[in-house]
């Protein structure tokens, strides 16, 4: 009998997806399968694994078709570049004992052996006034309701994901925050964190690729924060766009009211003090001096750019997926 479903989209089958499936399959239990969801189908195969060309649709498309695909009872997403703790099918186990539990979400750890631009691009969301929620990254906390979730370490029942009509396929990123809210408004539930369900996800090498993430971040939350209110319209999304504009007009403006130069200085004061308990924060985890200094102006440049691609998407009509 397959319990669990893994789903995991790609546009093809990479050398992540080559360490991510046999990781899965160190885990010694015969109630799982796992489909991969390729554009085009490679000739390579794996146990227990199933690939299903799906053509050149987005993550959420690709997801989605699990629900005519999948046997499990329970749906379990991962990205490509992600891969589960050997317990990981243990604590879904014990979660699930809970028959009000429809899913479950847990954190997603940069694997030790990345490399240190990628090690660099994860401490930046390890601290609550640096990447805003540490608890996705690191497993920090106890069990708790929440209504938002990331898909890289997200699991549902099938049958709720059905009711749902699966992963909304215009987002991405940001089809996972659509679904929570589905899942709260249409069901009244919450995801599930649990801070034992870990698995490891690579983070982007370089600032550019890191920034090109943070803007796609930035980019739907503000979008959804216009059209989806219950749970994007959030103070602490917004500060990000705030900081921007006091960056960008600051200096205009003490240079045209003078008056102002001191509130300006304390602003600046305000966000040193912030950028050192961020960096406080972080080094709990990461006590690597140098890797610490860089993650200084990853986190500068990581608000700025936030707070644009929030800004554009506030006040954008309609978000499409870029990946195909």
């Amino acid at each position: 009998m397959i319990k669990y479903s893994v789903i995991i989209p790609v546009k093809e089958i990479n050398d992540y997806v080559r360490e991510t499936i046999p990781k899965i399959l160190e885990i010694k239990r015969n109630d799982y399968e796992i489909i991969i969801y390729p554009n085009i189908v490679s000739p390579e195969s794996w146990p227990h694994t199933r690939q299903i060309a799906t053509g050149r649709v987005g993550p959420g498309e690709k997801r989605s078709r699990a629900l005519r695909d999948a046997q499990g009872e329970i749906l379990v997403f991962f990205d490509d570049d992600s891969y589960p703790q050997i317990d990981y099918f243990d604590v879904l186990e014990r979660a699930y004992q809970d028959a009000a539990v429809v899913a479950v979400g847990g954190p997603g750890i940069t694997p030790p052996h990345d490399n240190f631009w990628q090690k660099v691009s994860g401490a930046v969301f390890l601290s609550t006034l640096a990447g805003g929620f540490p608890e996705r990254y690191v497993p920090i906390g106890s069990k708790r309701s929440v209504d938002d979730w990331p898909s890289v370490n997200l699991t549902i029942k099938t049958e709720v994901f059905r009711f749902l009509g699966g992963f909304d396929c215009a987002f991405w990123p940001g089809e996972d925050t659509k679904l929570c809210q589905d899942l709260l408004l249409k069901t009244g539930s919450q995801v599930l964190y649990d801070p034992a369900l870990i698995v490891y996800h690579h983070r982007r090498s370089g600032l550019r690729s890191h920034l090109r993430q943070i803007w796609g971040y930035g980019l739907h939350r503000g979008f959804f924060a216009r059209i989806l209110p219950q749970t994007s319209r959030k103070l602490k999304y917004f500060i990000p766009s705030a900081f921007l504009l006091f960056v960008g007009m600051g200096v205009p403006l003490v240079m045209g009211v003078p008056s102002l130069r001191n509130i300006y200085v304390v602003g600046w004061l305000f966000y040193g003090i912030a950028i050192t308990k961020a960096l406080l924060d972080i080094w709990r985890f990461e006590k690597n001096p140098l890797l610490l200094l860089n993650t200084l102006y990853y986190i500068f440049f990581t608000h700025l750019v936030y707070g644009a691609g929030f800004i554009k998407g506030l006040f954008s009509q309609r978000l499409k997926s870029t990946l195909r």
